[in-house]
């Protein structure tokens, strides 16, 4: 029997439909539904008859415990009070978070929960690369790195609650002998060449992670997904979303996660400076750290081959691993001809 990552995405599709429906009486609303995200979890948009909108989440089976899932909420909370624009919460009927909905086509059950309607666009796309327009790419990045340290600002100054709990792109979870998602060096998609580069990089990754250390102007909560995607953008505001990978880890994570996707487009250079002169505007960021980028690609780069590793046979898996390995063993070797 397939499980359900191994559906095909249209199957997969179908069942998590039949979820969010059920899953609307938890919140007293009727309305209409359209898928707006798939990837780990499942964003619908509900609109009502009333014309109010909300965004209905569906997470990933087993990726968050429930007090991982109220401490990503605590967090949002203490970043809106600190004047970053962030999801808004909207308790169930019960005045919880969070609900535990299951259907008979899913196994188990799934925590899903409703946000307020943020409005805005995307101020870009990973999927459709940089935008030929320098201006469009330095302002795209300028606002990610304006944003990125605000939030390394306000994590840096939290103290976290009691009973805070949250998972780490630490040197365990990037690199260690059980990685947070997965071991990608047993990627069987990999080539014995490829591996050995995987392997060597690795450990060079380790070793200076270790002597980086976590100090607390480095190393703090962080976003972990900063791409254009995650931006919402009007007039007078940037919103950020899609808290789901949130955990400790290194402020120069974030901002390798920004850059790392569009290494080889044409603008990837103008979108670098933009990058760190939008954080230095909020936060120190010294030239000794910006040359620490190329080790903090490698680390993100292993996550993605991770990633697809733990969905081997998967659609998603065998469409993606072919680009993610070639572009993870070229940041391997940039990290290993740097040293």
């Amino acid at each position: 029997m397939l499980t359900f990552n191994q559906l095909s995405v249209d199957e997969q599709e179908t069942r998590l439909l039949e979820l969010a429906k059920k899953s609307l009486s938890h919140w007293d609303i009727d309305g209409g539904l359209r898928l707006i995200k798939h990837r780990e979890n499942a964003v619908y948009e509900v609109k009502t008859s009333r014309g109010e909108r909300f965004a209905l989440r569906l997470h990933r089976e087993g990726y968050h415990s429930d007090q991982s899932l109220k401490s990503e909420f605590l967090w949002l909370e203490a970043l809106r009070d600190f004047g970053i624009g962030v999801p808004t919460v909207i308790p169930d009927n019960d005045g919880n978070p969070f609900a535990h909905i299951s259907v008979p086509s899913i196994p188990g059950d799934r925590q899903v929960d409703l946000l307020a309607w943020i409005d805005g666009e995307q101020i870009g796309s990973v999927d459709e690369g940089l935008d030929g327009d320098p201006q469009f790419i330095r302002k795209t990045y300028k606002t990610i790195g304006q944003v990125a340290a605000q939030m390394h600002n306000q994590a840096t100054l939290w103290e976290l609650p009691v009973g805070f709990e949250r998972h780490a792109w630490d040197v365990e979870g990037l690199v260690g002998d059980t990685p947070f998602w997965g071991c990608f060096w047993k990627l069987s998609a990999l080539t014995a060449q490829e591996r050995n580069i995987v392997l060597t990089a690795q450990k060079v990754v380790r070793d200076q992670l270790i002597g980086y250390g976590q100090s607390r102007d480095t190393y703090s909560l962080i976003h972990a997904d900063f791409v254009p995607e995650n931006f919402l953008a009007t007039d007078n505001k940037v919103q950020v979303i899609d808290f789901d990978d949130a955990g400790f880890g290194w402020h120069l994570f974030d901002l390798a996660t920004a850059l790392y996707f569009i290494q080889n487009d044409q603008g990837y250079d103008v979108a670098r400076f933009a990058l760190i002169e939008g954080y230095r505007e909020f936060r120190s960021l010294p030239d000794g750290m910006v040359e620490q980028l190329p080790l903090f690609l490698a680390a993100r780069s292993f996550t993605y081959l991770g990633w697809v590793h733990t969905r081997q046979h998967t659609e998603t898996a065998e469409v993606l691993s072919p680009m993610l390995i070639e572009l993870c063993c070229q940041t391997c070797r940039d990290l290993l001809n740097s040293q």
